[in-house]
């Protein structure tokens, strides 16, 4: 499964502690973060279950940054962008 979620983490230093510590706290997980992506994303992906979403924004929140989910639904009011569109945040 795989979780993404919105995050106020900003700097490369910090992004590379908090993947330490989700990787040392949760030891099947592979987490990455999009710092150049206006949401600051950070991906999670546990190749053998759920990803435990509540625990992990507690951890981000523990070390001083907010993290929410994003969805991954588009609304139906909202047109679909088609594959190869470009679109700024």
């Amino acid at each position: 499964m795989v979780e993404v979620f919105k995050t106020d983490v900003r700097s490369p230093t910090q992004a590379k502690r908090l993947i330490d510590q989700i990787h040392s706290t949760y030891t099947s997980y592979q987490a990455n973060f999009d710092l150049d992506d206006c949401d600051r994303v950070l991906r999670v992906e546990c190749p053998s279950g759920v990803v435990e979403s509540t625990s992990l924004i507690t951890l981000l929140r523990a070390a001083g940054f907010g993290a929410e989910i994003l969805p991954d639904d588009v609304p139906a009011s909202e047109p679909i962008v088609p594959a190869g569109s470009l679109f700024t945040c």
